[in-house]
């Protein structure tokens, strides 16, 4: 695939299931060249033949969720003034009726079970910031007195006077008369409004300087439940907790599930017929910020304030970044493991694999008879897949359109490494006999995996000719809980090792790689053992460091996960930390180096790439800095697609340059 093939990138949202086990319905994303932002809209999909329609035609919407008897589906669409709302509308068709019309937009929402309601997150700012006064721009603003940690996030900039609460409303009557605007009228003064609601009434549930999130509702829909932390320690762990308070009641006192110490960092909270719960969490060890390599588990409550019970395994079981769904006879889940997340049915006997293989499920539901998934594929972004008597069935193709592009299949390999390991990865080879000079690419995290899954980044080097290399070293997740500690407090040691032992063995395996012309490159914690490894082996031609992790000790003034990120990983002794940091060791690198970020990069924040940068250029080393606008540290996943192009071309002239092919060279 080409750059500009990244609008054939087709993702898919967690479906929403019929009750029956009929259809289901999706959302599509992908970005769009043309109006430089993602767009998407709702199918729905048959689950007998994957036929299939589009529901909507708006711009962005996403999210669908079904009301408990099916005939109606929930979703967020922007409304006019560019704010995520809820809207609603029969699955037959029709048009979508706006069901929130919140201030600071709809974060995540839940159906109640009886269908007569919902339940939402959205961020409550401080009047007078955030552009709650019209006319007053940000540089107008207060100052902002900052007392807490936990003041930036990525994607969003200062947290300061602004928290996430919970709300609930009735849902839209779908037969009502639509709602007109008022027309001017000659008597028409400056106290003339309309007082006509775009929205039903919601109340506030939550109040006070607290965040919430992961709203769902309790079994018989009088309360509604959700994650939060209120410890008086909050500003300074990463622990949480799980509250109900009643639907009726506005800005109510919340009623304890889970108390924050029980030691867990929470993500999903689920209610069980039997009158308890289960959890999805992690453990964060004594100090409620030990967070390394810790695996999200399935726990269970047996009721409000019982002791969570552990069902999933630590050490070996990863169900990070999924959900789960509550069935009669047990909780489906969605495990990472080795480059593939697979769907997994666990009961209190043990568990098995549903859906598995050469895929990653992206999301899941049920109906009669039916498990339904959302999968990611080698040659596919994203499909629906059945499965019901007839065993597992891929239903669409979304993933034709870059299946045309041109798609290869990458060779799996497990190497050896020097220490007697093995490390786990992949080689995409170009079309031809070769020597292919070779890119090692290395992933962000770094509790975070290389998957079987389709990979731009990698489709857009082979298509120009380069061979690339990439793995999981130790500190990945998806292969236990020892094997992600295996970094703490020594990154870049078996870590740069596990990556150059699996380059080595993939040029042993492969002859037409070029072990002559070699490249680097990686993205957040790949651009820090890219800029180590560089410091610390010289026999790549040219190498890429975006978005780094490259100094952790200003890392934590300026990251908005600074103040645990870096002492979690490289410990707080100066000279053990200075003995992992790629900014100390700069005056080594003698490969020529284009520093990629983001202007807004609140993760990895810019002023990582630039001292980097500047430290190279003193050193005389070949260098250039590209500093994207407008974005932030998802750049390359979620970016302005313009912007993307613009990066590949950047890059792939960066390789034109040090690594020509005769597919790209200047």
């Amino acid at each position: 695939m080409r750059a500009e093939d990244i609008e054939r990138l087709v993702s898919l949202s967690r479906p929403a299931v019929d009750p029956r086990g009929e259809w289901a319905i999706v959302a599509t994303s992908r970005p769009s060249l043309r109006a430089n932002r993602t767009v998407g809209q709702l199918w729905k999909v048959s689950l007998q033949d994957g036929a299939r329609r589009r529901l909507t035609r708006g711009t962005e919407d996403r999210a669908p969720q079904l009301t408990p008897d099916g005939s109606s589906v929930l979703f967020v669409r922007p409304d006019a003034a560019g704010k995520p709302q809820v809207w609603a509308m029969r699955v037959d068709g029709g048009e979508p009726v706006q069901a929130t019309a919140q201030a600071g937009g709809v974060l995540d929402f839940a159906v109640s079970p009886r269908g007569d309601r919902i339940a939402f997150t959205s961020v409550v700012s401080e009047p007078g910031r955030y552009g709650t006064v019209d006319g007053l721009g940000p540089e107008q603003e207060s100052p902002r007195l900052i007392t807490r940690n936990r003041n930036l996030a990525n994607g969003i900039g200062s947290l300061v006077g602004r928290h996430v609460h919970l709300f609930a409303a009735p849902l839209p009557d779908l037969d009502a008369e639509p709602r007109y605007d008022r027309a001017p009228h000659p008597h028409d003064d400056e106290s003339t409004k309309d007082d006509a609601p775009s929205a039903p009434a919601a109340i506030q549930l939550t109040h006070g300087e607290f965040d919430h999130e992961a709203p769902t509702f309790s079994l018989d829909g009088e309360r509604v439940l959700c994650v939060t932390a209120r410890h008086d320690t909050r500003d300074d762990d990463l622990l949480s907790a799980v509250v109900e308070l009643d639907v009726h009641v506005a800005e109510g006192e919340p009623h304890i599930v889970l108390s924050s110490r029980a030691g867990l960092s929470i993500s999903e909270v689920r209610p069980t017929p039997d009158g308890g719960y289960v959890l999805l969490a992690s453990k964060l060890g004594d100090s409620g910020r030990d967070f390394v390599a810790r695996n999200e588990q399935l726990f269970v409550l047996e009721r409000a304030g019982a002791h969570p019970e552990e069902v999933t395994d630590e050490a070996s079981v990863d169900l990070g970044g999924g959900h789960s769904t509550v069935v009669e006879d047990g909780v489906l889940v969605q495990e990472q493991r080795r480059g593939r997340v697979r769907l997994v049915h666990v009961t209190g006997a043990g568990s098995r694999e549903l859906i598995g293989g050469d895929l990653e499920v992206l999301g899941h539901g049920v109906g009669e008879g039916v498990t339904v998934a959302s999968v990611r594929t080698p040659t596919s972004m994203g499909e629906l897949a059945v499965l019901d008597e007839r065993g597992l069935t891929v239903l669409t193709d979304f993933g034709a359109p870059l299946t045309e592009a041109g798609i290869v299949v990458p060779v799996e390999h497990e190497l050896p490494a020097r220490d007697g390991a093995r490390v786990h990865g992949w080689v995409w080879l170009p079309e031809g006999e070769g020597p292919h000079p070779v890119l090692l690419n290395i992933h962000g995290g770094p509790f975070a995996q290389y998957t079987v899954g389709v990979f731009d980044e990698a489709q857009v080097a082979v298509a120009a000719g380069y061979a690339v290399v990439q793995c999981n070293p130790r500190g990945s997740a998806g292969y236990g809980r020892e094997h992600g500690l295996a970094i703490k407090e020594a990154m870049g040691t078996v870590d740069m090792h596990d990556v150059l032992d699996f380059l080595d063995g993939a040029l042993d395996a492969h002859p037409q790689l070029d072990r002559e012309r070699l490249g680097i490159m990686g993205g957040s914690y790949g651009g820090y053992l890219t800029a180590w490894t560089t410091a610390h082996d010289h026999r790549f031609a040219a190498a890429v460091v975006e978005r780094g992790f490259l100094d952790p000790v200003s890392f934590i003034g300026t990251s908005d996960i600074g103040w645990f990120f870096s002492e979690a990983y490289t410990g707080t002794d100066p000279e053990a930390v200075r003995a992992q940091s790629p900014m100390a060791h700069v005056d080594r690198v003698t490969t020529p180096t284009l520093v990629v970020h983001s202007e807004q990069d609140w993760r990895c924040p810019p002023e990582q790439a630039q001292r980097y940068w500047a430290a190279l250029k003193r050193n005389g080393v070949e260098t250039a800095l590209l500093l994207f606008p407008g974005e932030d540290h998802e750049l390359t996943r979620a970016g302005q697609p313009r912007h993307r192009v613009e990066r590949f071309e950047h890059i792939l002239a960066w390789w034109a340059k040090h690594l020509p092919t005769p597919q790209n060279h200047q």
